[in-house]
Parts: C-alpha cells; structure tokens; sequence
C-alpha cells in the first residue's frame, strides 16, 4: 500500500510539473519581435543605382528586395543607365513620391548631395551604397575605400618598390574622378606613394568606368612605358579592359596589375585566366546584407530620417588565382532575376 501511494505522489507530481511547464511555455513569447516586424510591414523602400545592368548593383538590390518581400514591405527600383541627369530626375520623383527609404549610389560627390539632404530633411531614410555623397546620411554602407588604397599601394610597393630589381614605375587607371569608388581608393593610394619616392607614376587618368576607354589608356601607357612594374585599376569591371591591354602586350607575366570589386563570378575567373594578377573584393552580396540591416535599423529606431547616422564599412579581403575555389564568386543573374 505504501509502494502504492508514493507511485501515486510522484505521478501527481509528474503531472504537476507537466501542466506547471504547459502553462509556462505558454506564456513565454519574444516581446520584441511583434514591435520590430510592425516597424517594418508596409514600408517602402525605393532603389536607385547608376545602374540595375552591372553586378553590384543586382547583388545590393536582389537582397534588400528579398528581404523586403519577407517582411512585408514595397521594394520598387529605377534604372538610370549610367546617366547623371536621369538619376537626379528619378532622385526628385522619389521625393514627391515620399518612400519610407531611399537606396541610393551616388555617380560623383555632388549631384545627388542637395537631395539627399532634402529627403533626410522630409523625414526619408537615406542608404548611400559604395560610392560616398559628400552628406551623410542614415548610412553610408561601402568599404572604407581609403584603407583599401593604402592595402593596394603596399601591395605594389611589395613587388616594385625600392627593394625591387624594377623600373619602380606605376599606372593607375581611375574611374569617374569625383566618384567616391575612385576618389577615395586614389586618396589612399597616393597618400602611400608620397612616403616612397622610388615609385614613380608615369600615369593616372580616369576610364569613366568604361572598359574600352580603360584599355585605350593602359594600351598607350605600355607603348610609352614598356618597362612597367604595376598597373592599378580602380575597379573590376572596367579593369577587365585595362588586363585585356596588358595581356595583349604580351607583359602578364612582367607587369602586376591588381584591382578591386564586388567578387562577382567575373572577378574569380580573371584571376584564374590570368587577366588579374590580384584583387580586393568586397563582397557585394554582403554588402547587400549590411544594407538591409541599416534599413531594418534605420526604422526600428523610429527617429526619422537623417536621425541617426552611420559608416558601415563592410569588409573586403585579398585575392590571387590561388583563392578560387568552386562557389567563392556570386552569380550576378541569380540577383539579376529577383530585380526584374
């Protein structure tokens, strides 16, 4: 009878215990999740880069309009096509329109800096992608191109510096000379070269980010410098005509040329063809990423507009062909195909 009754206190303690934890579990609920997601549904975010044809562009979009989609929110995008005039215009549509958020990439330090300023003032949050305006906003969200400069210089000064049996001769090939992408990776690359007076730059010009004009340039540079140590290009995408010049001088094996970029599959396979002796690549899917969290950020804090203002810089690491593995690049088209 004992054996009985204590079988019969542990199973009413048992269920006790059991109906104790129901309730419990019950009760226990994140309180910070409802608040978030309501600060989030709804919302709408407008995408304005240079351009939607080019690989960063399709990676930052393709996630933060993901994203957006998940959380409930009103992603739209505009292409300008490379063109100044036609993204101001959609910049001053934008401002009539009164998105919640605008994600933007400046094309040079002042033409969208009046408007930027204008929508932070309306109370519109501002996310400035890769290339600075020169007014901050909610977030600039790029990699701190002057540090990355001062990377690519030592990088050169490694293989044609004054320890180097070489002509110490450079060529840097520049982007849109106002854009931040080119201005600041120049700033900090200069800035490296003043304290190594061996390195002499027989030419810095700027590409406009096209790939033909980058090839004319490094074309002429070779003939009248055949010597050459290193070449840096500014940006991958037009670099692909600054190697093309290179190798068609038949110098790859001669010259360094190193540059830098979002590490689209682009990237990965010019540095296993040999197009690209090296390069820095910061992750354009990632920063994509970063952006959306600055988005998410930007309105949980429920401040408005221009309240709160950041510098995310996002990371960025050093590439040669030995790097590549399968799945290291992204695929521009699979983010090419969320934005259309």
């Amino acid at each position: 009878m004992k054996a009985l009754r204590k079988l019969g206190l542990v199973a009413a303690a048992i269920a006790t215990l059991a109906t104790s934890t129901a309730a419990i579990a019950q009760e226990i609920n994140d309180p910070f999740r409802d608040p978030a997601l309501e600060s989030l549904k709804g919302k709408k975010i407008a995408y304005l880069p240079i351009s939607i044809g080019f690989d960063l562009a399709q990676a930052w979009g393709g996630v933060v309009k993901q994203q957006s989609q998940v959380y409930g929110m009103e992603f739209t995008s505009q292409d300008p096509n490379w063109n100044t005039d036609a993204m101001a215009q959609g910049f001053t549509a934008l401002l009539a329109e009164h998105p919640d958020v605008i994600v933007t990439q400046n094309p040079d330090m002042q033409s969208l800096a009046r408007l930027m300023k204008q929508a932070n003032s309306e109370g519109i949050v501002v996310i400035q992608l890769n290339m600075a305006g020169a007014v901050q906003t909610d977030a600039v969200v790029a990699p701190d191109f002057i540090g990355m400069g001062e990377q690519i210089a030592q990088k050169v000064l490694d293989r044609c510096g004054k320890d180097t049996n070489t002509s110490h001769k450079v060529s840097i090939v520049q982007g849109v000379l106002t854009g931040g992408v080119s201005f600041y990776q120049v700033q900090g690359i200069n800035k490296v070269f003043a304290e190594h007076p061996e390195i002499q730059v027989v030419s810095s010009q700027a590409a406009d980010w096209d790939a033909t004009k980058a090839r004319a340039i490094t074309e002429t540079v070779l003939q009248q410098h055949p010597d050459i140590c290193a070449v840096i290009d500014v940006w991958d995408g037009q670099g692909v005509g600054t190697g093309a010049a290179i190798q068609q001088a038949g110098l790859s094996d001669k010259v360094f040329f190193i540059t830098s970029g979002g590490g689209a599959q682009s990237m990965c396979d010019k540095l296993k063809d040999g197009t690209f002796s090296a390069a820095y690549n910061y992750d354009a899917v990632g920063m994509g990423r970063d952006a959306w969290t600055a988005i998410m950020v930007a309105l949980q804090n429920k401040q408005g507009g221009g309240a709160i203002k950041t510098q995310i810089y996002s990371p960025y690491r050093y590439m040669t062909k030995d790097d590549v593995r399968d799945g290291t690049c992204f695929n521009p088209e699979e983010y090419a195909k969320i934005l259309r």
